[in-house]
This record gives C-alpha cells, structure tokens and sequence, in this order.
C-alpha cells in the first residue's frame, strides 16, 4: 500500500483551519437556496471552479459570500457537523478552528444562537463520528476594536461551550496589533489560551509583535520568522509553535513553491511545526494532502510525518489527561497502520 494510504488513516490533529473557509460546495450551495441567496454558479461542479484560487481578492470575495449565507443557528450547525465529518474521513481525531463571530454578528446573527448550535454540532460530530472541536474566536484587525470587544465577550461567555482561545487574524501588514493589547490581556487573565496569524504577510516584526501583544502561544503561519535568525533561534528556544499551512503560503504568493517553502529549514533548526490545511476547499488541499505534499517535496518518510502528526497533539490546547490518552491511541494506531500498509512499524517519539 501507498504512503498516501498511510497518511488518510494516521490519527492526526490540526490546529490551525477556519471553520467558514472549509464549507464544501454542496453545503454552500444547499444554505444559499435555503434563503434565497444568488451564488455565482448554480451547480456543485460550477462552485467547485468559482472556488478555485485565482488571487486574494477573490479568497476575500468568496469568504464574504459564505459567511452571507451562514444566518441562523441551523446554517452554523449544517456548517460545522459537516466539517467535523470531513475530518473523520481523514481521522483527524481533534480540531481547534479558527471561527470569525464578528463578521456573523455584523450580519445580524444572533450570538447565543451560533453558540448554541456550534456546541450541538461538535456534541453531535463526537458522538457520530469520534472527533473533537475546539473554537478560536478571531479578532480581525481590519475591523477595530469595537467588533474585538464583541469578539473577547462572545469567546468568554462560551469557554463552557467548546472555546479554547481568542485568535488575532486580518491583514497584519496593513493593520497594527496594538490596539489589540488589552483585549488579549484580559483574555490571559481570564485563563483564554492566545494566537495569532502572523509572519505570512508580514516579516519577523509581525510575529515579535504577535508575542508581545497578544501574548501568543502559537503563531498562525509564522514562516517569515526564517528571515531573522535570531528570531528562529527565540523560537526553538522556547518552544514557540508555528502553525504551518503549505500550500495556502504557496497559494497566497507568500512562496513561489512548495520546494522554496522554509517548512524543511524550520524544522531542521528546532522549531515546532504542526500541519495545517488553512481554507482547504478554497486552496483545493486536505490535511492529508497536505503532509503528503511535504513527503513529496522534502522527502519525508513515515516515521518523520507521524512525528509532525504527533507534534501538533503536543501543541494542543487540552488538558494533559486528555493529550495523554489521545497520544498513546496515536501511537498505537501509527505502529498499526505502519505494519499493516507500509510492512513496517512506525516509530515516533
């Protein structure tokens, strides 16, 4: 059996994905005639070309339609049960997605509702499915600090209910973190676990800044750090985890191609890495394919990307307990897995 096979079935978590970004076509397609929505085609196969990434601005323009189409509790619970479905079949056993409330709220969703049905759906994907969600609320810094203070009430109101951490994301070489500062302070004092898209656009200051202001503790994207070895050497240093997602840095220009992506040279100087597959239907990825696609280009074998797979349980925010009993089920299932399709164990540490 192929390496591929190996990679769909290993237990694997992913830290660093937005819930809206990984509606499938038909589910976009069935909410926009729920409510009378226009999309730009009219059938799965003409969304799945309308989705194919052309440039930001038609990410943006796609992002913004889903999110018109997500207005009531029953569209946030057809949205996530069918994302948590879609990581079963790649036994991807926890998730902690990013999730914009801000932008719902502007549309006049209400706040308890989408609470509400998000908790049912990952209730319900658990118990149908066996994996797990996690949610990080964003602030977007193109939004202000008004739609920030909206987003740090709605995330500490529902820690109860599935949040694990309040997120930064928007445009970092456009928008400053510092107004920010506050918001994520006292979502550190409130015991909010804290993240932060940044190093994609933007170069090493925008992750120094993301450490300082949001008190991160993992950075989303983070790979322009490689431009300041002094920064790579911080990182290794204190543990720092890189969320990394390949193929959107290739897709969003941050990178002509996975061969010139710094992915290789981060982890040979000791930086913490996890896999990430970002907005997957937009950049036409999986998870899976994702690791598959580093396999290819850096040459990875098994027991390295089993290793990564296991690195991002490592990074997670859970309870020891619960990273305890996932990681030995991770490592049993791999050392199956290894003898069954690869005729070898895999060994990981």
């Amino acid at each position: 059996m192929s390496l591929d096979a190996f990679l769909l079935r290993m237990p694997k978590v992913e830290l660093h994905v937005h819930l809206e970004g990984s509606i499938r076509p038909a589910t976009l397609l069935r909410l926009a005639r729920r409510h009378g929505i226009e999309l730009p085609a009219r059938d799965e196969a003409g969304l799945r070309e309308w989705f194919r990434f052309r440039d930001f601005e038609h990410f943006v323009e796609i992002y913004l339609t889903v999110s018109r189409c997500l207005l009531d509790g029953d569209d946030f619970h057809a949205l996530t049960l069918d994302f948590l479905a879609e990581q079963a079949r790649q036994n991807v056993l926890y998730t902690e997605a990013h999730f914009t409330i801000s932008t719902h709220l502007a549309h006049g969703v209400d706040p308890d509702a989408a609470a509400d049905a998000l908790a049912a759906a990952a209730a319900e994907g658990e118990r149908r499915f066996g994996v797990r969600l996690g949610l990080i609320p964003d602030v977007v810094r193109n939004v202000g600090p008004e739609a920030a203070d909206l987003t740090l009430e709605w995330a500490l109101a529902h820690r109860g209910d599935g949040v694990v951490a309040l997120g930064l994301s928007g445009s970092e070489d456009r928008f400053p973190n510092e107004p920010y500062r506050e918001h994520f302070a006292e979502a550190e004092r409130r015991g909010l676990h804290r993240v932060a898209h940044a190093g994609e656009h933007a170069g090493p200051e925008s992750v120094r800044s993301a450490l300082d202001v949001a008190r991160a503790e993992r950075i989303g994207h983070g790979v322009r750090a490689v431009e300041d070895p002094a920064l790579v050497a911080e990182l290794a240093r204190h543990g720092v985890p890189l969320e990394v997602c390949p193929t959107s840095n290739v897709c969003l220009g941050v990178y002509p191609s996975l061969a010139d992506h710094p992915f290789d040279e981060l982890r040979r100087a000791g930086v913490p890495l996890s896999v990430n597959s970002d907005d997957p239907p937009f950049f036409n990825t999986t998870l899976s394919g994702e690791y598959a696609a580093l396999a290819a280009t850096f040459g990875y074998g098994a027991d390295e990307l089993a290793g990564l797979s296991l690195a991002a349980l490592r990074h997670a925010f859970l309870a020891d307990a619960e990273r305890a009993e996932l990681e030995a089920r991770f490592q049993e299932e791999m050392r199956a897995l290894g003898e069954e399709l690869l005729g070898q164990p895999v060994a990981v540490s």
